[in-house]
Order: structure tokens, then C-alpha cells, then sequence
């Protein structure tokens, strides 16, 4: 039997950002990442494999990182975990370990829907030969249903009616696409822009069938219309893969996770889990928090690498940022929107600043970009913000959640202090981020009066 210091279970954002991490932090360590996966898809490029890329194979993170920092990786399907006697045995090996840590992610959320294990109707699966496979018969078909209107079905749809099929599809049961993530306005011109590039969009509606024989042919919807359909994918979110967890008897959280402290503990004190695994807390008041995401999972397992021999970091919570693009339009959010913080009980006082990220504005590369802040109204404390624009919107959106998680008030973002550029940045004058919170700053001042 091999013996290592740590061993972390999983090779995706999560797993390999751990054991960086562990490297960094205990460099005399002998570290070894198992995975199931010869090759590993980069998880939020996956859209862009029916589109833009050629293919899986350009989709994926570089092992590299594996000789260059000393780290061992096994390749082999975990079948169980010896807790007492700490020891992990795969289909092919056993190994013991001092600590352990879990990066095993999720699966596709299925939903409960009659037809759904017909063939062509396609959940979102991290795996190339799977993903290859859509590829390749998107190439006979004419008709595709995409069933969720999220990050995931909205960049699918795209892609896919970018690689030339006719008809695109995106089946939303909200009101609007993106609603959970957006307030709605945002959410409005990312409709218009999907229409605008020859996305059908049915908002508000239900599917209750996928239809026809082994093949399927069509999807129904509650009102009773019948859409076409050569191909359905399932884009509607994911849920926590604690399968492993749960057979070594580890403790189970409300959404399915595995249940851990803020340094990434579980209910073994010498195994650590994060990433999509790993149950979540919010940063705005502590409560569970279902949301999924790289950069969550990558902050994770920066706190669980880093606290396997001695506690040295803790998680925040949750702040919650991401961001989406289609074609020239580009979202993000940080923190609550403002549907998000009123839900939470927040009295909030929301700003929107609209300008031009060069200056002048005539200047090439040129884009409008909306920001709007949302703040608790009687602290002024940013609880969070979104923006509309070109690609700068993802930095911007990163600026806001590190105002966010300082929790920082609209008079301290009000006085800071950027550095601006006619050719990269928005003038000093009409500075977004700035000028949102000076805006807020008089709406809370007019509240006093």
C-alpha cells in the first residue's frame, strides 16, 4: 500500500487548485490528486465547445501544473473511503492517507420531466467523449430545445445556432431568462440580444413533455403548444456529487452537499471538502446557499489546501459572483441584486451610472457600460452590483465583490481612488463605480430630509 500526506479526490477546479495550494503551503509534503478523467474539461468553456472552439479537445486544463509543482496524480475510479483505518481504495490501487481532501464536484440536475431519457435529449455532462458525441450529430439536425434559460442554456443556445443549425430553441419557466441572477432589466437586454442573433425565447413557460418514440421528436409545452425538436439539452443547474461522502458516512447538508465549517472541515477532522461538493453558507447572513461555481470552488479549496496540517484560513461565506456573454453584451453580478437583497429583508437604496469605458468616447474599443450598486440604506453598506457592457464588465464585476466582501459604504467606494487612461479606462470624471455610489449617496441624503 502507497502512503501520502494528503490525497485529494478530484481533478477539476476544485481538486487541483487544493493540492496547488497544499504545495505552496507544505512544500516537504507528499501530495496525490486521483481522479476518474484522463483529460479534464475547463467546466465554464464547455458552452463554447458547440461554437467558437473545434472542439473538447481545446476545452481543457493543462496538466502541466502536476510535474512543475511535484504533485502526484493517479488516474482510477475511488470506490470507497476506510475512515478508520485512512485509507482510499480505487479500482486499481489502495492508498493511505494522513489528510484527505474532497474535490469530487456535481452532477447535472435531471429534472422530473416524462421523456427525458429519450435519445437526443442531452444533460450537460463533463466528459469529452460525451461532449464530442453532441457535437458530432449537432451536425444532422435542424431543431434544437434548450430546456432553461441560465447561464448554461443561454450560452449553449448561442453556440449551438453559431455552428449553423436553424432552429434554436430556450425553454425558461420564469418570467424572464437570467432572472435568477439579474434584475430585470439586465435581464431584458440579454433577451433582446439572443433574439437579435435568431434565438426563439419562450419565457414563462413549462415544459411537461418531451415526445416521440425512442427518437425524440418534439417538446410540449403547459399551454399546450408543441415545439420541434431533433435535439434537447438540459441546461437547469447542478446538484452536489457526495456519493463518496455519504458511503463513508460523512455528514449531509440541506442542498445535498457535504456538510463543512468555514476552514473547509467536515465532520472528519482529517478530511476537507469544497467545491461543488461541499454545502454552502451565504455571506449575507449565513444561510445555505445552493449556488455553483468555479470561482467558489477555487476559494474553497485555496481555504482547504491551505488548512490540511493547521488552520490558517476561513471562508467568508458565499458573495456570489458571475457573469455571462453573447456576442457583444456582457453581464455580471457580485453580491444581491436588488430583487435578491429585498428578498433577504434588506431596506436597500439602489444607483444605476451609465458611461463610456474610454475617453473620449469616440476613441476605438469603445463601449457603454451600465453599473448599478445596491446598498443597505441606513449603513450605506454595498451589499451588491451589477453591470452591463462589453468584456471590461468582468473586472468590473470583480472590483464590486471586493468592495462587497469588505463590506465596504457608499461614501468609502465614493473616495476611491482609481488610476484612468483615455485608451483603457472611463474617464475620472464620469468613473462608474464612483459616480453609482455618489448617486446613492444623494438618494440616502434626500431619505433624511
Amino acid at each position: 500500500m502507497k502512503k501520502v500526506d494528503v490525497i485529494i479526490i478530484g481533478g477539476s477546479a476544485a481538486g487541483l487548485t487544493a493540492a496547488q495550494t497544499a504545495r505552496r503551503h507544505y512544500p516537504r509534503k507528499k501530495i496525490l490528486v486521483i481522479r476518474k478523467e484522463e483529460k479534464v474539461l475547463i467546466p465554464c468553456g464547455i458552452p463554447y465547445i458547440f461554437g467558437s472552439l473545434e472542439g473538447p479537445h481545446e476545452n481543457l486544463i493543462p496538466d502541466m501544473a502536476y510535474e512543475k509543482m511535484d504533485i502526484g496524480l493517479h488516474i482510477g475510479q475511488v470506490e470507497s473511503i476506510d475512515r478508520k483505518n485512512k485509507v482510499v481504495r480505487t479500482n486499481s490501487d489502495e492508498f493511505a492517507y494522513e489528510k484527505l481532501i474532497l474535490g469530487t464536484g456535481s452532477y447535472p440536475a435531471m429534472p422530473p420531466i416524462p421523456g427525458h431519457a429519450k435519445k437526443g435529449v442531452y444533460a450537460v455532462l463533463k466528459d469529452v467523449e460525451y461532449l464530442a458525441g453532441i457535437q458530432e450529430k449537432l451536425k444532422a439536425v435542424k431543431n434544437v430545445v434548450v430546456i432553461g434559460g441560465g447561464f448554461i442554456g443561454i450560452e449553449i443556445s448561442d453556440e449551438i445556432k453559431k455552428s449553423g443549425v436553424e432552429n434554436v430553441s430556450v425553454i425558461e419557466i420564469e418570467k424572464h431568462c437570467l432572472i435568477q441572477s439579474y434584475d430585470e432589466e439586465f435581464c431584458i437586454e440579454m433577451e433582446e440580444q439572443l433574439q437579435s442573433r435568431g434565438i426563439n425565447l419562450f419565457t414563462g413557460s413549462k415544459v411537461v413533455s418531451i415526445d416521440g418514440g425512442d427518437q425524440v421528436e418534439s417538446v410540449t409545452l403547459a399551454d399546450g403548444q408543441k415545439i420541434a425538436a431533433d435535439m434537447v439539452i438540459l441546461g437547469i443547474g447542478a446538484v452536489a456529487n457526495a456519493d463518496l461522502a455519504k458511503s463513508a458516512g460523512l455528514r449531509i447538508g440541506l442542498t445535498g452537499g457535504i456538510v463543512v465549517d468555514r476552514a473547509m472541515r467536515t465532520s472528519d477532522p482529517d478530511i476537507f471538502a469544497c467545491g461543488d461538493c461541499a454545502e454552502k453558507v451565504s455571506f449575507f447572513g449565513g444561510k445555505s446557499s445552493a449556488l455553483r461555481l468555479a470561482s467558489i470552488a477555487t476559494l474553497e479549496a485555496r481555504v482547504a489546501g491551505a488548512n490540511v496540517f493547521g488552520i490558517t484560513r476561513e471562508t467568508p461565506g458565499t458573495i456570489g459572483v458571475w457573469g455571462t456573454a453573447v456576442g457583444g453584451l456582457a453581464l455580471g453580478t457580485a453580491g444581491l441584486t436588488e430583487k435578491m437583497a429585498k428578498a433577504h429583508g434588506y431596506n436597500v437604496i439602489s444607483a444605476v451610472n451609465e458611461s463610456v469605458n474610454r475617453h473620449p468616447g469616440k476613441l476605438t474599443g469603445a463601449a457603454k457600460i451600465k453599473i448599478k450598486l445596491v446598498f443597505e440604506a441606513n449603513s450605506g453598506t454595498l451589499l451588491g452590483g451589477q453591470v452591463r457592457g462589453d468584456a471590461s464588465a468582468g473586472e468590473i464585476m470583480n472590483s464590486i465583490s471586493a468592495c462587497v466582501q469588505n463590506r465596504m459604504t457608499a461614501e468609502q467606494i465614493a473616495m476611491f481612488q482609481s488610476g484612468t487612461h483615455p485608451l483603457i479606462t472611463a474617464s475620472p470624471i464620469a468613473y462608474g463605480i464612483v459616480n453609482a455610489a455618489e448617486a446613492a449617496i444623494a438618494k440616502m441624503l434626500k431619505a433624511k430630509v
